[in-house]
């Protein structure tokens, strides 16, 4: 199987279920942002050597393949001809409190927050605060692609969730790396 198609080189591409639309629909910006954010959270694990934090990596690119495939479906053809449900996976509230709860571990090993943080903390965690910035842009994109196409709300509600769970993951790599957190704290302008 070759891995060009040339079936886009006119900027089209077909969404699952095989509706051809313009690489610049906000369905395939949607889908196309998780597939960044993936590949920056695979840049990331390479920065990082904590099991635990890996396997949460893992997992979570495995669901924003999920997410993915989902945006990637336009709802009219979310169900086949026999009724079933083109996705055999979906994005549910079990994946949303998973990530709460790994928050509130990491959360309870980092100093309360009293300013803002700067991207920063080390390279690993530094690179996770990227992942973050993308997870928010990814969002977006989501709720823009909602205002014309109806989106399940737990897609956005996980994009959101993940980009707080970015967040607390780079204040704690930060910490378990011995890296230094820069704050945003107008009271130390520095010129």
């Amino acid at each position: 199987m070759k891995i060009y198609t040339k079936t886009g080189d006119k900027g089209e591409t077909s969404l699952y279920g095989g509706t051809r639309v313009s690489k610049a629909a906000a369905r395939v910006e949607s889908y196309g942002t998780l597939d960044e954010l993936n590949a920056f959270i695979g840049l990331a694990k390479s920065e990082i050597s904590d099991e635990k934090v890996l396997n949460q990596l893992k997992k979570i690119q495995f669901d924003l393949f999920t997410v993915g495939s989902e945006a990637a479906t336009p709802t009219d053809k979310m169900l086949l001809a026999n009724g079933k449900n083109r996705l055999d996976l979906m994005i549910s509230e079990k994946e949303i409190t998973e990530l709460e709860l790994w928050m509130d571990d990491f959360d309870a090993e980092l100093e309360p927050l009293r300013f803002f943080i700067l991207p920063s903390g080390g390279k690993a965690a530094a690179t996770i605060h990227v992942c973050r910035t993308v997870c928010r842009r990814a969002e977006r994109a989501m709720v823009f692609l909602n205002e014309t196409e109806e989106v399940r709300p737990e897609l956005i509600k996980y994009l959101n969730r993940l980009s707080d769970y970015l967040f607390v993951l780079a204040r704690y790599i930060s910490k378990i790396s011995g890296e230094k957190e820069d704050f945003w704290n107008p009271s130390e302008r520095t010129n």
